[in-house]
């Protein structure tokens, strides 16, 4: 696999073994870790601040000893970087026209291709620079000479990748980023999608957390991937000390970090979705409409390596946190703002009635807790939610007995309805066999429960509340004028993987005794529509996910489709990547082709959707994040899967 074929790079960060002052066994150092990056298949990797001397070298850097060895410590490292074919950012002094710069120097497959000089130069506390560096800021030099070479010089300089224009470095200084504006802020304006920082940063109590929070944030504000390399134990301890703490971030998720405290070389590797970025960027109103300044180019080759391991953290449920304690707190999120949505729209038109269709599924009782979550808040009586069983030509004992005992439990008020004899006579009258379990036998059944329920609405003076949820609208499984419609859509928002922990939170956090009990045992049932008549045991025997596919999978697909805009093969990349060790990759082939086929096709469903909140980053609303035409072709899509 190449990574450069999903628009993606893998990055390191060092923190090398160091020796004060001894540029000779920091140059090995360097190079060592050079040839252990490319050994774990990395483009490019980034040191800390003045790697080459050590950033505690005080007076010595007074010394042209010092300097002059760090010069051809330089040229030992791009020897190395030929070798390796690898782009490398490493700090070190390096004078020009009388002046000290503290910079980072850009090498690129053997070439000094950048100088980026330190711009803010801290001289409180600890820190004493301005006592040996010139600030950026003192110079309107544009070229340096290091190595016998004119190099480009100054901050006003980006790296672009010649394979990927979208693949942009721009380079910043330990105190830059602590900066108010930091000069890595006006590179991504200009550009830059991965940014870069080689920095010292002494260890104080506290300080961990707050450098990740600052890398973190940054990255997440410039729309970017954020490399910090940061000086280790080898640095002096005279009166600090340095624990050599790398992080790389990317669009405020933090990918990696390194070992702190070590006094031996630590590299963290991740994987860079540049196309992610790029993605993000353009959606991002603000983002296009800021000014940039004018910046130097220069293009550099990046290696395309192969590789058979993704140095990336996938969920197989985007929607849905891994993390227990974050994931509670987003289901009571969750559930706040669908009880408010549902709140505002009945306070609005002074409606103290709803009427719910309860089929004892996952989809109709969150629903029902919406309603009940509501109510309670606005100190409406429950008995005013009036819930309707509607048992058909599929409906099995487990269903209906969740149904009416919850309903129950909730003191909500219960009607039972068939639509048995209703629907039998709508046969005779179209002329329908009965015995034929077709789409019209399917579909007569789920228009009829929504005639009944816009009819008690109306009898009692409320609104029906639709129960579809995201991956449903997303897929089209629903029938058009039937469950498809509503007065508002309290689940619109809520993807199938996370109705089922919503509910399970709900019987945990919300509820006990037999009500929980009633929760659990309705998220261990099956997910059906029950629309087709049980088997002889009673049991379902028609099952969504054996029909349309596992929505672990649709989910899946659904997320990176909406959210980043992802091609087909990068998706089936991801996800043969999560479910290697659930399904094989001819099943996800297939799940996603039929992923595309309803997605496109049923579009016209979701154009004439029922108002409904958005509860997380991805949404179908025709009227809010999701503007499609309903005959869009799906053929690019299609074929690049069968193409897969």
């Amino acid at each position: 696999m190449k990574l450069s074929d999903y628009s993606m790079v893998r990055v390191g960060v060092c923190s090398p073994e160091l020796r004060i002052a001894d540029v000779r066994f920091n140059a090995a150092r360097l190079c060592d870790a050079m040839r252990e990056a490319a050994h774990h298949d990395c483009s490019v990797l980034v040191f800390p601040e003045l790697a080459l001397t050590g950033y505690t070298c005080g007076d010595l850097f007074y010394q042209s000893t010092l300097r002059e060895e760090a010069e051809r410590g330089l040229e030992e490292l791009c020897y190395c970087s030929e070798i390796m074919n690898m782009t490398i950012f490493v700090g070190m002094p390096i004078v020009n026209k009388g002046k000290l710069f503290n910079c980072c120097v850009i090498i690129s497959h053997g070439d000094i291709v950048a100088v980026v000089p330190k711009t803010y130069l801290p001289n409180t506390g600890e820190y004493y620079e301005e006592r040996w560096f010139s600030s950026a800021a003192d110079t309107e030099e544009t070229t340096i000479v290091v190595c016998g070479q004119e190099i480009p010089f100054g901050t006003d300089i980006l790296c672009v990748a010649r394979h990927d224009n979208r693949l942009i470095f721009g380079c910043e200084i330990c105190e830059d980023v602590w900066s108010v504006v930091p000069p890595s802020s006006l590179h991504a304006l200009a550009g830059a999608t991965i940014l870069i920082n080689c920095s010292a940063s002494v260890e104080l109590l506290g300080k961990k957390a707050y450098r990740e929070q600052l890398i973190t944030s940054q990255s997440a504000r410039c729309i970017a991937a954020y490399i910090y390399a940061a000086s280790g134990a080898g640095e002096s301890s005279t009166d600090v000390v340095f624990s050599g703490h790398c992080l790389i971030a990317e669009n405020g998720s933090l990918l990696a970090q390194s070992e702190r405290f070590s006094f031996d070389t630590q590299i963290a590797y991740a994987d860079i979705d540049i196309e992610k970025l790029t993605q993000e960027r353009i959606k991002n109103n603000s983002f296009a409409a800021a000014q940039t300044l004018h910046y130097r180019i220069i293009a550099i080759d990046i290696t395309e390596r192969e590789t058979t391991k993704l140095y990336r953290l996938f969920t197989p449920m985007p929607f849905v946190p891994h993390n227990l304690h974050e994931r509670a707190e987003n289901c009571h999120e969750i559930m706040m703002i669908q009880s408010t949505g549902l709140m505002k729209r009945l306070k609005h038109i002074g409606c103290k009635t709803v009427t719910i269709g309860l089929s004892g599924g996952l989809d109709s009782t969150l629903a029902l807790l919406v309603c009940v979550k509501a109510f309670q808040r606005l100190g409406y009586d429950a008995i005013n939610i009036i819930a309707v069983t509607m048992p058909g030509f599929g409906t099995t004992d487990r269903t209906k007995s969740n149904a009416v005992a919850l309903a129950e439990c909730l003191g909500v008020t219960l009607r039972t309805i068939s639509i048995h004899d209703a629907v039998a006579q709508h046969f005779l009258d179209i002329g329908h066999d009965a015995s034929v379990h077709n789409i019209v036998f399917e579909n007569a059944q789920a228009r009829e429960r929504t005639q009944v329920l816009m009819d008690i609405a109306q009898q009692t003076g409320g609104i029906v509340i639709g129960t579809g949820d995201l991956s449903e609208l997303a897929l089209g499984w629903c029938t058009y004028n039937g469950d498809h419609m509503s007065m508002y859509g309290v689940n619109s928002g809520v993807p199938k993987t996370l109705v089922r922990y919503i509910i399970e939170w709900a019987a945990m956090e919300e509820f006990s005794g037999k009500v929980s009990a009633i929760l659990h045992d309705i998220c261990d049932t099956p997910v059906s529509p029950e629309l087709l008549p049980p088997d002889k045991e009673g049991n379902i025997v028609q099952k969504t996910e054996e029909t349309i596919g596992p929505y672990i999978l649709h989910d899946f697909f659904l997320f990176y489709h909406i959210r980043y805009g992802f091609r087909p093969k990068k998706i089936a990349m991801f996800a043969e990547h999560v479910f290697s060790d659930t399904y094989d990759k001819a099943i996800i082939k297939q799940w996603l082709n039929e992923f595309y086929k309803r997605f496109f096709s049923q579009q016209f469903k979701r154009s004439c959707l029922p108002d409904g909140m958005k509860i997380g980053s991805v949404a179908l609303s025709p009227r809010g994040d999701w503007r499609m035409p309903s005959d869009a072709a799906a053929q690019l899509w299609l074929d690049e899967v069968a193409a897969l």
